[in-house]
C-alpha cells in the first residue's frame, strides 16, 4: 500500500477542525449582530451551541464501536460542508434567525463527533514520534483556521457589506464561500486521508460492554482526589471570560450612542479576529515555555493575573470610547495575549487532573466541563449586558475574577509537574 505523507494531511485536518468551530462560536456572533439580533437573543441562543462540545465524551465511545474513524471523518466533512451551504441559503429568508440556528445546531454536532474522529484518526494514522513531532504543526494549523475565518472571512463579509449595501447577501457569500472551501476540504481528504491497518470498528465490543466501561471510568473520574474542587475550578476559571467573550464582539460593533466603538465587520475581522488571534497564540507560546521551565506550580499564580487583570481594558474602552483604532487593538492584543498566557495554567491543570488509568476518558469529560463553563455564563451575558450597560458590565467581568483567584487558591499540584526534567 502506498505511504501518504503526513505532512499531506495533518495540515489540512486540523484546517478543517478548527473552521467549523470559528464558524458556530464566533462568527455566528457577528453575523446575528449584523442583522440586527439583540445582545441579549444572541448570547442565549449561541450560547447553547456550546452543548454539543459539552455532551461529546456521552457518544464518543460509539465512533469506535460504528465505522472507522476515517469513514466518520470523510463523512462529518460533507455534512459540515452541507451545513454551511444551508446557512447561506436561508440567510435571506423571512425566518432567517430560526432557520440559520437550526443548522448551527447541525453544524455543532457535526464538528464535535469530528474532533472526536480526527483526534483518533491522528492517533490511528502515525506512530508516537510521528504524533510527538506533529503536535505542534496540527495546532499551529488549527490557529491559522481561526485566524482564516474570524479574520479573512469577516473581512470579506465586511467587504462585500460596504461595497454591495446588502448586509444578508454579503453574509450569504461569505458562508458560500465558507461552503465551497470545506467541501474542496473533503474531496481532498476523502482521497488524501490513509487507511490505516488499525482502523477499523470494534467489531468485538458490544453496546452494553462498551457502556458499561463507559460507565466506570465516568465514575471513576469523580472518586479522584480534589475531584470537586478540580471541577469548581474548570466550571469558574473563566468565568470572566466566558461573559467577556460573547460580549466583546456585540460591544466592538454597537454605536457611540449605544455605548459601543462603532466598529465596521471588516475591522472587526482584522482587530478580534487577526491582530486577537496572534495576540492569543503568542501568550499560549510563551505560557509553555514559562511552565516548561520552571512548572506549573511555579506560574500558577501570575498566570491567573495575567488572565484577569487585562479584562480592564474593556472598562477603560467602555468609558473612553476612543476613535483611534490602533489604541483598540492595542487593548484587544493585551487582553487576548493575557488570557492565551492564562489559558495555558488550565489547559495543564486538566492534563494533571486527568493523569493516571482512564486518562484519555477523563480528559474528555474534563473538557466537557470546560465547555460547559464557557456555556451557562455566556448564554446569561447578554441579558446582564443590556440590563446594566457596557461600563457596568465591564466592571461585573472584574469581579467576576474574584471567582478565578478563589478557586485557583484551592488547588493542590505537584512543584515538578511541567518542569522539562520530569
Amino acid at each position: 500500500m502506498k505511504k501518504t505523507s503526513p505532512w499531506a494531511w495533518i495540515p489540512t485536518l486540523y484546517f478543517a477542525q478548527g473552521l467549523p468551530y470559528v464558524a458556530v462560536m464566533t462568527i455566528s456572533v457577528i453575523m446575528y449582530k449584523r442583522l440586527g439580533i439583540s445582545n441579549a437573543e444572541l448570547a442565549f441562543y449561541t450560547g447553547w451551541l456550546n452543548l454539543p462540545w459539552v455532551i461529546k465524551p456521552l457518544w464518543s465511545p460509539f465512533i469506535d464501536l460504528i465505522k472507522t474513524k476515517r469513514w466518520w471523518t470523510t463523512w462529518m466533512q460533507l455534512l459540515i460542508g452541507a451545513g454551511l451551504a444551508g446557512i447561506a441559503f436561508t440567510i435571506p429568508t423571512e425566518y432567517f434567525f430560526q432557520l440559520t440556528l437550526a443548522v448551527f445546531w447541525l453544524l455543532a454536532f457535526s464538528s464535535a463527533t469530528h474532533d472526536i474522529a480526527a483526534d483518533g484518526f491522528y492517533m490511528l494514522g502515525l506512530n508516537s514520534h510521528q504524533q510527538a513531532l506533529f503536535v505542534g504543526i496540527r495546532s499551529t494549523f488549527y490557529r491559522i483556521a481561526t485566524i482564516a475565518g474570524q479574520g479573512l472571512l469577516i473581512m470579506l463579509a465586511g467587504y462585500l457589506e460596504s461595497s454591495t449595501g446588502n448586509i444578508p447577501f454579503a453574509w450569504s457569500i461569505t458562508f458560500m464561500v465558507l461552503a465551497g472551501l470545506f467541501l474542496a476540504l473533503w474531496a481532498y481528504h476523502k482521497f488524501i486521508l490513509p487507511h490505516p491497518a488499525s482502523d477499523k470498528a470494534a467489531c468485538e465490543v458490544s453496546a452494553s460492554t462498551l457502556l458499561h466501561e463507559f460507565w466506570a471510568t465516568f465514575v471513576s473520574f469523580f472518586k479522584k482526589k480534589q475531584a470537586g474542587i478540580a471541577i469548581l475550578f474548570m466550571l469558574l476559571y473563566r468565568l470572566p471570560e466566558a461573559q467577556l467573550a460573547k460580549m466583546s464582539i456585540p460591544f466592538l460593533i454597537d454605536p457611540i450612542n449605544e455605548g459601543g466603538l462603532g466598529l465596521t465587520t471588516e475591522q472587526i475581522g482584522f482587530v478580534q479576529g487577526t491582530v486577537g488571534i496572534i495576540g492569543l497564540t503568542l501568550g499560549g507560546i510563551l505560557g509553555g515555555i514559562a511552565v516548561s521551565r520552571h512548572g506549573l506550580k511555579r506560574w500558577l499564580w501570575p498566570m491567573v493575573w495575567a488572565i484577569s487583570l487585562p479584562d480592564f481594558v474593556y472598562v477603560y474602552l467602555s468609558y473612553i470610547q476612543p476613535s483611534s483604532l490602533l489604541l483598540v487593538n492595542i487593548c484587544v492584543f493585551v487582553e487576548q495575549f493575557g488570557y492565551g498566557f492564562g489559558f495555558t495554567a488550565y489547559m495543564l491543570y486538566l492534563i494533571y487532573f486527568a493523569d493516571g488509568e482512564h486518562k484519555t476518558a477523563h480528559y474528555a469529560i474534563c473538557t466537557a466541563f470546560m465547555a460547559l463553563g464557557m456555556m451557562i455564563p455566556g448564554m446569561a451575558a447578554g441579558w446582564l449586558q443590556e440590563t446594566m450597560g457596557y461600563p457596568v458590565f465591564f466592571i461585573w467581568i472584574m469581579i467576576c475574577t474574584l471567582a478565578t483567584f478563589g478557586v485557583t487558591a484551592l488547588l493542590k499540584i505537584d512543584p515538578q509537574f511541567g518542569k522539562k526534567n520530569e
